[in-house]
């Protein structure tokens, strides 16, 4: 657990046999109830958000495909053009 002066709050109400089984786990790896939850918690925040805003490319051709798009992007098509007009007219975006 980090030493950083700790400022903030968190409560939540648990069902018992969830509570037991924190417990348990937290007495398993000899930590405490507290410091055992807040790291579970951080841990899956942090897979979380790598998933929703990381992206994995594994397959070498799909590594290629994303940067020659990224190097050299496609013009915008017409339905492109209309779709962006839509948005700045929805959002009164004007340029």
């Amino acid at each position: 657990m980090s030493t950083a002066v700790k400022l903030e709050r968190l409560e939540a109400r648990i069902r018992p046999e969830d509570k037991r089984s924190l417990e348990r786990a937290a007495e398993l790896s000899g930590r405490k109830l507290t410091d055992f939850v807040v790291s579970a918690a951080c841990e899956a925040a942090r897979e979380t958000i790598q998933r929703y805003e990381g992206m994995m490319l594994t397959d070498a051709r799909d590594r290629e495909a994303f940067v020659a798009a990224m190097l050299a992007p496609a013009a915008p098509n017409d339905r492109l053009r209309a779709a962006a007009a839509r948005y700045r007219e929805a959002t009164h975006e004007h340029r």
